[in-house]
């Protein structure tokens, strides 16, 4: 079965081609072909199994006639693989924000777009673009089966006094409640680890930290999601890249009735302005902030400061719902490649005996891992999410369950 996956984030699109047939690979085989689009830097990647590796400018801003001119590319050009896009059976799209509803992947009908739609006020940048690429690909491959595959649903089964927000209870009846995102990496993670641990899934208490532009944490027990730290949005919680996280809401309470900011400059100062890139005035990029700190940069050292201390108290949160940790997973591009953020994580947790080993954790490259020492009692797990192929899995199992 030829998958195709989408995944559409603010300001790029990602898109990889599988073929999967049973029996399914316990751990991620290579892609068919990938490509990603910056919109920001106008550039294309594309990248097949056999080698072939482009890189390229974008010739027109126009989103969904650059879509379906980088589809063309899977059958035709140097980067070919298939004969023609007829030979894809499926398409799986990431989407960001699945409401109260939608607790697990579903196959895309009028209805839940127009669902992915209503909902794109509660994820302004992320499902309005996801629902550019479900219908771009209907006007490109027509009726072609198309699967949403919802960042939400991992965390949909949250305990109710996790979901709901000390606010006035009316708030909660009109969807005003904790929904959480990453929902797919942290799953995918959670499994992974289980399998890199040859343990269980269901006897473990995991804290997975998905570290990222966007960071959040998720804390799993018995292969559920029992809390995490993005909310209503994915603004709350974690200091990211250019995202605050959690901040007293005080403070947007007298930015607009004493600085007199609009909703709009609030927003764009909350999302793009704060985390690293607010604290250190240089850049959200956490390698351009340790490049920084070597220089002697101070408002970069605590910005880097401030990123760990806020990331070492909302897993301290996380330990207390759980009720104990056997083991600490890193994800995401600082997660995996940092390991100064891993080391500086794990120094302040030394109190639960976790002890992590300097040489796995500083091994390069960087594969899927367990990197704590063999004496300590929580384990600390490297994974390299795997959402692209985690939607495909998922349109596969629906293809499966719909032709039976």
């Amino acid at each position: 079965m030829n998958i195709l996956v989408l995944n559409a984030g603010s300001s790029s699109q990602k898109m990889a081609l599988y073929d999967l047939t049973y029996p399914l690979p316990n751990h991620p085989t290579d892609s068919l072909w990938k490509a990603s689009i910056d919109w920001n830097q106008g550039e294309l990647k594309i990248t097949t199994r056999q080698g072939v590796d482009i890189r390229e400018s974008i010739e027109t801003t126009d989103p969904s006639l650059v879509l379906s001119e980088v589809l063309d590319r899977i059958c035709s050009g140097s980067t070919q693989v298939i004969q023609d896009l007829g030979e894809i059976d499926i398409v799986g799209h990431r989407v960001v924000h699945g409401g109260r509803d939608y607790h697990e992947s579903i196959l895309i009908n009028p209805q839940v777009k127009a669902e992915i739609e209503r909902l794109s006020c509660f994820a302004p940048i992320h499902n309005p673009a996801n629902l550019a690429g479900i219908v771009a690909i209907e006007k490109k491959l027509g009726d072609l089966p198309q699967v949403a595959v919802f960042d939400t649903a991992f965390h949909s089964h949250l305990p109710e006094a996790t979901q709901v927000y000390p606010l006035p209870y009316e708030w909660y009846e009109k969807g005003i409640q904790r929904y959480g995102f990453h929902g797919i990496s942290h799953e995918y993670c959670a499994h992974r680890s289980a399998q890199l641990l040859d343990r269980n899934l269901q006897d473990l208490r995991l804290i997975i930290c998905h570290l990222g532009n966007g960071c959040s944490l998720s804390a799993v027990r018995n292969g559920k999601s029992i809390d995490t730290t993005m909310g209503f949005t994915p603004l709350e919680g974690l200091m990211m890249g250019s995202r605050s996280g959690s901040v007293d809401p005080g403070i947007l309470i007298y930015l607009l009735r004493e600085e007199h900011y609009t909703v709009d400059q609030l927003d764009h100062l909350l999302n793009y302005e704060s985390g690293l890139q607010g604290l250190s005035g240089k850049s959200g990029d956490m390698r351009q902030i340790l490049a920084a700190i070597t220089q002697q940069d101070s408002r970069a050292k605590l910005a880097f400061e401030v990123y760990i201390y806020r990331l070492r108290a909302q897993i301290g949160a996380m330990l207390a719902n759980l009720g104990g940790l056997d083991a600490l997973i890193f994800t995401g591009g600082v997660g995996e490649n940092q390991p100064l953020v891993r080391s500086s994580v794990c120094e302040g947790l030394d109190f639960l005996g976790i002890q992590i080993d300097p040489d796995r954790n500083l091994a390069q490259p960087m594969d899927d891992q367990v990197i704590s020492s063999e004496e300590s009692p929580v384990k600390i797990v490297v994974v390299k999410t795997q959402e692209d192929w985690a939607i495909a899995l998922e349109c596969f199992k629906l293809s499966d369950e719909k032709g039976r």
